[in-house]
């Protein structure tokens, strides 16, 4: 197991992994007490057959560049593997702002090929590559040097199977013609906007009770100062306060310390300082907010006149969908698609692209009557009406 600990073995390594088709990419990571997640590992793989085609990177090293793996991102020539990408993803992009392209993702293209609604890597591995995974150092602190045999064998095993997997599920994709549909997934993914995290918006992520506009705007305040500390600071949001407390005080609009004082669910470090002065701050600015100011729930059933029954029948059409088709039934549509299309919006993901042509056209044509759906065996058909 060779690990990388210089620029000049990672730049090395990547020209000879520019020379294959893909290369297969995983990190570790910390992120329990930072913002950001923390860089510990890398691992790259590609399909060379010899003892240094696959490594470990430490990115830990004090000098060592990685310039040469963000090239190696942005050759077009070379395809970037990941496994649940997102994550992964975020940490180049944070880091460098680069985005590897071209991207595949084993776990969307897995939902694609029939493996279920959550295609786990285990899973993958288990169903395809014929292996196990050793689980013994999934919750290790990757930030502590020197790494064990046993956790540099674990971190490997995410990018060797990988390839295995890879090229399986390419092949299966090539030859059902959907790989183009795995493709059209990518563009989140390969979108900055989803790595972006916009204090403005942080309020949408706190569950609440109640739409009143004037407890939203007191929410949307106090979560944008939350999000906005956290990130200068680099500590997790729920270290500057949690979602209960950050409800809590647009319940109860403190207006001093001594008000924060009272609260039952505020941390003793958020009464006082920074953090208090920009609750208070956060509270007085959500009150003074103008009414045609104030933030908005987008709940579609609230919104839209939905018709319960269509709904439901769509429900029925597009289980229908993920089991002939064996796409899993929430990458072809979400229920919020699903109570939209029944409220008469047709700008939705489910009516796009190679949803349109899995599910989308039916969905529109029961939707005008046009069509109806029978049971005929184990199988729910729609048929002409």
């Amino acid at each position: 197991m060779r690990t990388i600990t210089t620029t000049e073995d990672l730049a090395a390594f990547c020209a000879r992994a520019a020379k294959f088709p893909y290369v297969t990419v995983d990190t570790e990571f910390l992120r329990e007490r930072t913002y950001y997640s923390k860089l510990c590992l890398i691992q790259l793989a590609f399909a060379g057959g010899g003892e240094d085609d696959a490594v470990l990177v430490d990115p830990l090293v004090d000098g060592i560049d990685l310039a040469p793996l963000y090239d190696l991102f942005e050759d077009a020539g070379v395809v970037k593997v990941f496994h649940a990408a997102r994550q992964d993803l975020e940490i180049f992009f944070v880091d460098q702002g680069v985005i590897p392209a071209p991207l595949f993702d084993t776990q969307v293209a897995a939902m694609v090929c029939g493996f279920g609604e959550q295609a786990g890597y285990e899973t993958l591995v288990r169903k395809i590559a014929k292996e196990t995974v050793d689980k013994s150092s999934r919750f290790t602190d990757w930030s502590r040097r020197p790494l064990t045999d046993a956790q540099k064998s674990y971190a490997l095993a995410d990018v060797t199977h990988l390839r295995v997997i890879y090229e399986y599920l390419s092949e299966q994709l090539d030859k059902s013609g959907r790989k183009k549909w795995v493709a059209e997934e990518m563009a989140v993914l390969n979108d900055p906007a989803t790595y972006r995290v916009d204090p403005e918006n942080a309020w949408k992520r706190v569950k609440t009770r109640t739409n009143s506009g004037k407890f939203l705007a007191i929410v949307k305040e106090l979560a944008r100062f939350r999000e906005e500390f956290a990130q200068t600071r680099n500590i997790p949001r729920n270290r500057v306060f949690k979602d209960d407390a950050l409800v809590e005080l647009a319940s109860t609009k403190p207006q001093s310390e001594k008000d924060l004082g009272r609260s039952r669910l505020l941390m003793r470090d958020a009464r006082k300082g920074d953090i208090a002065a920009g609750i208070l701050t956060g509270v007085k600015n959500g009150i003074a907010m103008k009414p045609e100011d104030h933030p908005r729930t987008e709940n579609v059933r609230e919104k839209l006149q939905v018709n319960p029954a269509l709904a439901d029948l769509l429900r029925v059409l597009v289980k229908a969908k993920a089991d002939n088709t064996g796409v899993a039934q929430k990458l072809i549509a979400t229920s919020a698609d699903l109570d939209a299309i029944a409220g008469g919006i047709r700008d939705v993901p489910a009516l796009r692209g190679w949803r349109k042509e899995v599910f989308g056209a039916d969905a529109l044509r029961l939707c005008a009557g046009e069509v109806g759906l029978a049971v005929k065996g184990e199988k729910v058909v729609t048929f002409e009406i």
